[in-house]
């Protein structure tokens, strides 16, 4: 018997049809993969499941929990199920927890609200759990808040409340988006652990394949609300029946056509960017009232160059010291001691209008463009705002005439300029980043996870146009990303840095391939691989 049973499931809002006769079952001890990009209704699927809909809604067909109709339940019983026998997983920690409360605060109150327990048996329970997920109570007391941990820790925690009362079913919606790849393999190691322990059931929803190959025991593949296919992962996958998996799949291992920019001699001659023994302390904690806090080194003796029209990655775990590193880079932040050279400028001692003729060669694409921009302003505005770097400031007519050219250049239309950011699609306002990155024509650009939240298809396409870029412009890349799989699509070498430090360098393939250090061995062992996992999964079913 299925502990949920999803019928010819539909869902409507304001008379938009969003989701069409759905079947989908689970059992206990069971993993089902949902797979499907941006809008093919995998998230409303599992709102529908926790009865969390807009008022606006209207489903039909039946939603069965463990013989409980879920869409005929009272709010009274879907209270009680919520948390107790459903939890749910959210794909972004910061804005699942509450920010004012601690950790141990946040973790107890289900277990207050359902067990009925006291405070004290509650905090006891949660900290058990969160041993369990990986944060031991000598390096991370009850009295901590969200912000003070990283992603990851952040994660473990949404994961330790959604766990507290062993639910009978885990909704996990995109639970390692953000995660580098070893603590994403932790998470959904300790996610298979709690399935086999608690025989609980599990819907995984993700547009990683290869992460669903790995740990689903069944897939379902949804676009624009409709199941497309269903059935055993392995040999769904395999085999491609259906057009749309056979397109997931390419999408998933595409690799761009890179046709490389030739760059002039002098280019040819000198770094482009030079870092030299870069360090970046910060104060540390204090222990206790007398002691002296120890200085952090978040970088630590960091030396690299990047000539132009290369595409160098810098691959680490969170917390590695990546993103200071590139705040430096692009003068957000200022080293500790070192020195960072553009052009052989030493830009890292630079004032502010020292740095401004220099700000236009080196910009920078983040990982959430909807983020990075102010949803009050029309595109045409915020592509144009880098043009303040520029020596002789354009007109309106020709700074509309740049803009267009830079929306043309990433495969949009002039007309798109007069549109606001919340009318793209999230593939789309990624290309308004980049064209927002190009558009003073730097020689540079840092790319801080840039494909990280964006479904496959959209991230081969967002891939191509880098690479286009990089053969046209001549644009040199540093790619920070913490998937390996981008790493040798789009880059021609590649850093491993681990605990503040350089660790590992070289063409990407010699260091992918054949990692020589414990931190590069652990990173491409946890990378996650559709094809090995498929294999894998194969060669166990015989």
């Amino acid at each position: 018997m299925s502990l949920l049973e999803i019928e010819n499931l539909r869902l409507e809002i304001g008379g938009t049809p969003i989701l069409r006769d759905i079947d989908l079952s689970i059992a206990e001890g069971e993993v089902m993969g949902l797979v499907g990009e941006s809008g093919s209704g995998k998230s409303m699927t599992a709102l529908t499941i926790m009865r969390l809909l807009p008022d606006a809604a209207r489903t039909s067909g039946r939603v069965t929990f463990d013989g409980i109709d879920i869409l005929a339940a009272p709010e009274a019983a879907m209270n009680r199920l919520r948390g107790d026998d459903i939890g749910m997983v959210f794909q972004e920690p910061m804005t699942a927890l509450n920010p004012v409360k601690t950790i141990g605060e946040q973790v107890a109150e289900g277990i207050r609200w359902h067990a009925g327990a006291n405070r004290a048996d509650a905090e006891q329970t949660a900290r058990q759990i969160l041993d369990r997920v990986g944060l031991p109570e000598a390096k991370f007391p009850l009295s901590r808040f969200p912000h003070e941990l990283s992603g990851g820790q952040r994660q473990r925690v949404v994961i330790a409340i959604a766990c507290a009362l062993k639910p009978k079913l885990l909704i996990a919606d995109e639970p390692t988006t953000a995660l580098d790849v070893v603590l994403q393999k932790q998470i959904l190691e300790l996610l298979r652990d709690l399935v086999d322990e608690q025989k609980m059931g599990l819907l995984l929803i993700s547009h990683d394949l290869a992460v669903v190959a790995d740990m689903a025991d069944r897939i379902t593949i949804m676009r624009h609300g409709e199941v497309m296919e269903e059935g055993e992962t392995a040999r769904t996958l395999s085999a491609q029946v259906h057009p749309y998996t056979r397109q997931l799949a390419l999408a998933s291992m595409h690799v761009p056509d890179r046709k490389k920019h030739a760059p002039s001699a002098d280019d040819a001659a000198r770094p482009l960017l030079s870092v030299e023994n870069v360090v970046r302390h910060y104060p540390g904690r204090r222990t206790s009232l007398f002691s002296r806090p120890e200085p952090f080194r978040a970088v630590d003796g960091v030396s690299f160059s990047i000539r132009a029209s290369q595409s160098v990655a810098l691959v680490g775990r969170s917390g590695c010291g990546k993103s200071t590193l590139a705040r430096m880079i692009l003068a957000l932040d200022r080293p500790t001691q070192g020195a960072i050279r553009l052009n052989g400028a030493e830009v890292s001692a630079m004032s502010e209008t020292e740095l401004k003729p220099h700000r236009r060669d080196i910009q920078v694409v983040f990982q959430d463009p909807y983020g990075s921009f102010n949803p009050r302003h029309k595109v045409e505005r915020l592509v144009a705002e880098p043009l303040h770097l520029l020596e002789k400031q354009p007109g309106p007519a020709e700074r509309r005439e740049m803009v267009a050219a830079a929306l043309h250049e990433v495969g949009l239309q002039p007309r798109d300029m007069d549109k606001y950011p919340h009318e793209f699609s999230g593939g789309q306002r990624q290309r308004i980043s980049i064209a927002r990155a190009i558009i003073t024509r730097p020689r540079l650009v840092v790319a801080d996870e840039p494909v990280s939240a964006l479904d496959v298809s959209i991230r081969a396409q967002v891939l191509d146009l880098f690479a286009e870029l990089n053969g046209k412009l001549g644009v040199a890349y540093l790619f920070i990303t913490h998937d390996l799989t981008v790493a040798r699509a789009i880059t021609d070498d590649v850093m491993v840095m681990h605990e503040g430090r350089i660790v590992e360098s070289g063409k990407t393939i010699d260091v992918l391939d054949n990692p020589q250090s414990e931190a590069a061995k652990a990173l491409v062992a946890a990378a996650p691989d559709l094809h090995r996992a498929l294999q894998k999964r194969l060669a166990e079913q015989g």
